[in-house]
């Protein structure tokens, strides 16, 4: 094979003499003469690499790497990778099982020290050698774990982020989606969050469409991580969305602890998400799985959200705080409300969704109220009151207008004068067509009876 991928023809068939030539060498080696040795069979590496003899050259070349390492030579394996790759004409096939071979030996090395710089030799050989890209990638994930058990997560994920294995060709898709998946890992241990988001995206989710189980394990890591992710970033829908794909799988659908888990959390996350069209649709789509029947009380409050009545924060907290934060005999908590400060947020959160959703409730049986009865029915001040209702008037999420003078909030929409007019219109035709029809039916009776 030449440097530009074209094929060469063999000139001359050197498979005899390097038959001969190897085990000699090998004799030799084992006799304490490896640096003779080795002149040997780099004299006829020369002769088979101008002949284009490409089985010769590459036979030769694993012999040499093989030779060191088996006289525990390493200073000598590393120089001879570099001499050997740097050759003139040298034939891609003879280097990538030259590499091949040398990788074997990387986890066979006597300390770290010579670890370390094996794989430096390997890589620095590999790189811009797009017939040696497999092997390029497994050495920096080796790397990248080496540093991050001393402790530089750093570091790891900045060796690991330097290759783009979505485009490499001869990878394995499998293969691909575990390489970006511990560049998510460590991107998430770092802590830098926009990077792992870009980097989420290289995979595609309807690769986890197949029912096999190495990939379904690979489906239910992907989406820890994600969820990881999006907790940090408090989008909560998204992890409602996670443990959706999480419930789905039929792994999870087979353990009846594991789905009865997810299938809280994604309720919970649910709730905790701010109110949108999504949102509702989800909610009511989760209100119809067969397996709610088996956590009651999970199944109750999520009824409560979907019901257009006040709730009482108050009764809430006695109804379902034990349950959601240390959990039932019969009935194990989840991790969303935790002690910690994630946890406290969230429990923070929950008390917002029910204020927004008790709202939401007025606006639809209320045209008018005053703003101190609703702070009454809200369990809040005026103050806290008017913010709620401020912040969900500028999201959209209810039309409001707020005479704060007269402390009166309006939640009908004033309508617009050609709006009005057209429903006056409309009104107007449909009460002369139902005048009609009485008169019609008057006359036909009067016919009929003839009166």
């Amino acid at each position: 094979m030449a440097d530009e991928g074209r094929l060469q023809k063999m000139e001359v068939d050197y498979s005899s003499t390097v038959d001969e030539k190897i085990p000699q060498c090998e004799k030799m080696a084992k006799e304490g003469a490896l640096l003779e040795a080795l002149d040997i069979l780099l004299s006829l590496e020369k002769q088979t690499r101008s002949a284009a003899d490409m089985h010769s050259t590459a036979k030769i070349l694993v012999a040499i790497v093989k030779l060191c390492f088996q006289q525990n030579n390493w200073t000598a394996l590393n120089e001879h990778i570099l001499l050997m790759s740097k050759r003139k004409s040298q034939l891609k096939q003879a280097i990538t099982k030259m590499i091949q071979e040398a990788c074997s030996y990387v986890e066979e090395t006597p300390n770290m020290e010579v670890k370390l710089k094996l794989i430096d030799t390997l890589i620095t050989v590999t790189a811009g050698k797009i017939y040696v890209e497999i092997e390029r990638a497994r050495l920096t994930h080796k790397l990248a774990t080496i540093k991050e058990k001393e402790g530089k997560i750093s570091e790891a994920a900045n060796i690991l982020q330097e290759l783009q294995v979505e485009t490499f060709g001869s990878m394995d898709k499998k293969e691909k989606v575990e390489f970006i998946m511990e560049q998510m890992r460590l991107c998430l241990a770092h802590r830098d969050y926009i990077r792992t988001s870009i980097i989420s995206k290289k995979i595609s989710t309807k690769y986890f469409e197949d029912s096999n189980d190495e990939v379904q394990k690979l489906k239910l890591r992907y989406y820890k991580l994600m969820i990881e992710l999006d907790l940090h970033e408090g989008a909560y829908l998204s992890v409602a969305k996670y443990y959706k794909a999480v419930y789905d799988t039929p792994s999870i659908q087979e353990d009846e602890a594991k789905r009865n888990e997810a299938l809280k959390c994604m309720i919970l996350y649910l709730v905790l998400a701010p109110h949108d069209n999504e949102q509702s649709d989800m909610i009511h789509r989760v209100k119809e799985e067969k397996n709610m029947e088996k956590i009651p009380r999970y199944k109750d409050l999520l009824t409560c959200f979907t019901t257009p009545e006040v709730m009482l924060w108050s009764q809430l907290c006695e109804i379902y705080e034990p349950t959601l934060k240390t959990g039932q005999p019969e009935d194990t908590p989840t991790d969303v409300f935790t002690a910690d400060e994630a946890g406290v947020k969230r429990w923070a959160d929950l008390k917002i969704r029910v204020i927004e959703h008790n709202i939401q409730t007025m606006a639809k049986y209320y045209t008018r109220i005053r703003l101190s009865r609703m702070a009454q029915l809200l369990d809040l001040s005026v103050q806290e009151t008017e913010d709620f209702l401020s912040n969900l008037v500028s999201n959209g999420t209810v039309y409001a207008k707020m005479d704060r003078l007269a402390g009166i909030v309006t939640f009908a929409k004033a309508k617009d004068p050609n709006d009005v007019l057209n429903e006056w219109s409309f009104n107007l035709n449909s009460l002369m067509q139902t005048v009609n029809n009485t008169c019609h039916l008057i006359n036909k009776e009067e016919m009929v009876n003839k009166l």
